[in-house]
């Protein structure tokens, strides 16, 4: 039997190391634990809770719940922030009340918002916290235009946030999954500023183009 070439050889390698290599990237890409097949398998409940009756806000929480050590060191000035649901985008509310329903339905995670709308001013007020916060400067994030929001864990009437806490993590993974099979973009999966607890409804021509994450 003859030898086969050099050549033959490197592209006999090639084509074994491609799909290694693929699977390799899609797995750097994808956060640990994420599910991405949740959509292919929720996609007629979550349509028809999409297209049916508009889902309600829940009621508000006491101000008091959002003034804990624990939400003041993972979300400075949470008890000054919006979360007032009418000042969200009617589409974006209309899937984040979806994703709080399956949360709670099917994983039963109680959810809570901390912040949706944010003004200009306060985008200025959190950015000069420094990177650890936002990225974003005024006009640059989806919460300006009601297309964002920041959403935390309610257990036993406490407002969990930590990724720290095993249960919130487990909560964090079913959050991302939920929120792409609804059409959200997840900040767990952001690779320059990860944030667990938000989604954003991604829109043409609403950012500049150079807008970064928060």
């Amino acid at each position: 039997m003859p030898l086969l070439s050099p050549w033959w050889l490197a592209a006999l390698a090639l084509l074994l190391l491609a799909p290694a290599l693929a699977l390799v990237l899609r797995q750097w890409h994808a956060y640990d634990g994420f599910d991405h097949t949740y959509t292919h398998e929720t996609n007629a409940r979550i349509a028809e809770l999409l297209q049916g009756e508009q889902l309600v806000p829940p009621p508000r929480l006491p101000p008091d719940l959002f003034t804990t050590r624990e939400v003041a060191q993972a979300r400075p000035l949470a008890d000054s922030a919006s979360r007032q649901w009418e000042l969200l985008d009617a589409d974006f509310r209309q899937r984040l009340l979806t994703v709080f329903k399956l949360m709670r339905e099917q994983h039963g995670y109680e959810m809570v918002l901390l912040e949706g709308y944010r003004s200009p001013e306060r985008q200025v007020q959190l950015a000069k916290l420094g990177l650890a916060v936002t990225h974003a400067g005024a006009g640059q994030s989806y919460h300006q235009y009601g297309l964002a929001a920041d959403c935390a864990f309610l257990r036993e009437g406490r407002i969990v946030i930590s990724e720290r806490d095993a249960w919130a993590a487990r909560g964090y993974e079913h959050f991302g999954a939920v929120a792409d099979a609804v059409g959200l973009n997840w900040g767990g999966a952001w690779r320059t500023l990860v944030d667990l607890g938000h989604v954003e409804l991604p829109r043409a021509g609403v950012l500049p183009r150079r807008a970064t994450p928060g």
